[in-house]
């Protein structure tokens, strides 16, 4: 039974609607132990039959028996493995890897076969001592002469130990002196393997063979035995298994560095598909976050996106230890324990012509550091007003207003006789948009001001009944029919009551009696007896309160300071944080709820205009479209640049490698290029942010973009660079490792 037997084989091509013959009707045997010449004028097809012969080729006609096995039925996997086990390639291009050195070129085909790197070193240096070049084994390919490179291609065929070796034309490109030296060393190999060398100087070649194989115009015109030799009866194949994980993973690496203009070149097509995407993105974001400025909620006054509003989620009162587990939060700027005033607008008046409105803030929490006219604040009782440009009133009576005394007053706040007198220190003027929709102005005052305020929003934010004659009866807001005041003229557990109303007590006699005061709000309800013990007109009541406007008061209900705070004032259940970064602020607001806070962040509850919609629209689009166009460019300038790895991914088919393993390769290695280059666009965002140099578009991207956002730009870079991967890869794949080495992609 012979090695290799053909049975009126044929292989024909068929190109643009012609159908050309590589060789017609061929019959042979071929055996080991034999040294057979294959000779012939150009385009006799000897080269074809070689190729066939080692499975870079298929045959349309006939049959090839590879051991006695058909082959006919052969899939492209079948003979992957077929050239896995019986072929060993050498050829006159040598198509060796100019970038590795010569050990990693003999050491790439036992790789690919699946041996370990242990198993490795010995044998291929043995190999590179045998055929003359181990003191070459360090240097790079592309540095040998012809011959030298001849030598590492029989090296790299014997590593395999296959029964055949192929050579096509191998001392094609060598001076004379280096061809005898190669095919005295194949003669010494066909001892015990079946060489088969293609050849157009069969006199260079005469004195090794043991067989001429003479072709004309695609068929075997002569056959000549020249010496005998002995069969064996068991063929030894190469024994192999698949390429291990980690041996994949260093031919990737190895590929992604050994060009070096190769690797710049993909290196900045990453990077640029890095900003051009997150830049987009960044810049939408930085236009939505502008629209976003024209939002508004129809129950917070107070839109700063910075801002998240938070309570307890068992409804208890914040504590000293809670301020101080949120203080320790990264992101926290500050803690606003006023919240019930942030979202109120108050009022201060100068008894005369002049009433300035505005949002109220603490004046620790003004943002600017300095005033456009007047001075900082250097007391309590000194006022900041930050204005739009806009506000006439403020802007012409600047002077005046600096000059004059005011009040505050507030419509819905709880009269505790206090009269605080204050001076306007200075006037910041800003664009409208930084203030909030709506408000103009906005009034920073000390902390004791602020309290004035707070005390009396509990009630304004609660549901208060009052219990007379076991009838309960509620006080509707802004109505002063029985609503609850506090007085400092009123002892604790006693109420005033208004005369007039004496009729929802019994027989209208209401000193003395018994009522209830029940609240009731979204923290706690609670309920407090007291007694009427004096009741109150037009006449007494400046005496009894020291309030002078009947008008104003009538229909009050007043009780102590003490027991006011005991039904309202029970302790802040809700409070306002404010975050440094707003790029980070959707992890403040995770860390708060796992910490026992319930959150509400304003820049998540906006109503906003109708035309952010449309721009989420178009920049979904628009952001779709670029990917795909990055995509596409990326693809085709990748092709070109990768054009010259044609030759390096036939040849490892050549030599035995799996579509899958090709695939794999080129994947990795594109995948760490892109890796690489990802990590430098986020270094150059943190050399940003460390002050180490200043550029508009990345301040644009460090600014708006999140670190999710970034896990999401780097998943489709690395998504990008293995689709890309793959379709190089099916381009490689579509014709036979012989055409795709000859063709470009």
């Amino acid at each position: 039974m012979s090695l290799i037997s053909l049975k009126n084989v044929s292989k024909f091509y068929y190109s643009k609607g012609v159908i050309a013959s590589g060789f017609s009707k061929v019959s042979l045997d071929l055996n080991d132990g034999e040294f057979v010449a294959i000779t012939g004028e150009s385009g006799s097809g000897k080269s074809t039959l070689l190729n066939v012969i080692s499975g870079l080729d298929t045959y349309e006609e006939g049959e090839m028996y590879i051991n006695g096995k058909e082959t006919s039925h052969y899939t492209e996997k079948d003979f992957e493995d077929y050239r896995r086990k019986y072929i060993g390639n050498i050829f006159q291009s040598f198509n060796l890897v100019n970038s590795y050195t010569v050990y990693q070129n003999v050491e790439l085909v036992l790789l690919l076969n699946g041996a370990k790197k242990k198993e490795i070193k010995k044998h291929v240096l043995n190999l590179i001592k045998e055929v003359g070049l181990y003191k070459f084994r360090n240097q790079k390919v592309s540095k040998l002469s012809g011959g030298q490179k001849q030598r590492v291609a029989i090296a790299r065929a014997l590593a395999k130990d296959t029964p055949i070796i192929i050579a096509d034309e191998p001392t094609g490109n060598l001076d004379s002196k280096s061809a005898n030296e190669v095919l005295k060393l194949l003669s010494e190999i066909a001892k015990d393997k079946l060489v088969i060398v293609v050849t157009h100087n069969y006199e260079q070649i005469e004195k090794y063979v043991t067989r001429k194989i003479t072709m004309h115009d695609g068929k075997i015109i002569e056959d000549k035995s020249i010496k005998e030799v002995n069969k064996k009866e068991n063929i030894k194949t190469s024994e192999y298994k698949n390429i291990t994980k980690f041996n994949k993973l260093r031919l990737g690496i190895r590929n992604a560095f050994n060009i070096k203009v190769k690797f710049l070149l993909l290196l900045f097509i990453y990077l640029f598909i890095a900003f051009a995407l997150s830049y987009e993105y960044s810049s939408y974001k930085e236009e939505k976050y502008a629209l976003n400025k024209d939002g508004y909620n129809q129950y917070f006054m107070d839109l700063d996106d910075k801002r998240i509003i938070i309570n307890k989620k068992d409804k208890t009162p914040f504590t000293e230890e809670d301020y101080k587990k949120i203080s320790k939060l990264d992101n926290i700027d500050t803690i606003e324990k006023n919240d019930a005033v942030i979202d109120a607008s108050e009022s201060i008046y100068d008894n005369k012509d002049y009433w300035i409105s505005g949002l109220t803030k603490p004046i620790n929490n003004y943002k600017y550091k300095s005033v456009d006219v007047g001075r900082m604040p250097e007391n309590s009782s000194e006022v900041l007003i930050v204005a739009s440009k806009d506000n006439y009133y403020i802007n012409n009576e600047a002077e005046k207003i600096l000059d004059s005394t005011f009040y505050v007053v507030s419509d819905q706040t709880s009269d505790i006789d206090k009269k605080f007198e204050l001076k306007i220190a200075g006037i910041k003027y800003v664009n409208y948009y930084e203030i909030t929709d709506g408000f103009d102005t906005v009034l920073y005052f000390s902390d004791e001001i602020i309290d004035y305020y707070v005390f009396g929003k509990n009630q304004l934010y609660s549901d208060t009944k009052v219990k007379i004659n076991d009838i309960y009866y509620k006080n509707e807001q802004y109505n002063n029919l029985l609503k609850i005041e506090a007085n400092k003229n009123v002892p604790d557990g006693k109420a005033y009551f208004p005369e007039d109303y004496s009729y929802y007590c019994k027989n209208s006699r209401c000193k003395n009696k018994k009522i209830s005061v029940k609240v009731d709000n979204m923290y706690f309800n609670d309920e407090l007896e007291l007694t009427i013990n004096k009741t109150y007109n037009k006449r007494n009541l400046t005496r009894l309160t020291g309030l002078k406007n009947y008008y104003n008061n009538e229909g009050k209900i007043f009780i102590s300071i003490n027991d006011y705070n005991r039904l309202y004032n029970k302790g802040i259940y809700q409070i306002t944080v404010r975050v440094k970064d707003f790029q980070k602020i959707n992890e403040t607001d995770k860390q708060l709820q796992k910490n026992g806070f319930n959150t509400f962040k304003i820049s998540d509850n906006l109503i906003l205009p109708d035309n952010i919609y449309v721009l989420n629209i178009v920049k979904t689009i628009v952001i779709i479209i670029l990917v795909a166009i990055l995509f596409v460019i990326t693809y085709f300038v990748t092709k070109v640049i990768l054009k010259s790895r044609n030759t390096y991914f036939s040849t490892i088919r050549m030599l035995g490698s799996t579509k899958k393993v090709c695939k794999n390769l080129l994947s990795i290695e594109l995948i760490i290029i892109s890796n690489i280059a990802y990590i430098l666009f986020l270094a150059s965002l943190l050399m940003y942010r460390f002050n180490i140099y200043k550029f508009k578009p990345i301040k644009i991207i460090s600014t708006y973009i999140s670190n999710k956002e970034l896990i999401i730009i780097y998943v489709i870079i690395s998504l990008m660079s293995y689709f890309i991967s793959l379709k190089f890869a099916r381009n490689i794949f579509k014709k036979s490792a012989i055409s795709t080495m000859k063709e470009d992609i």
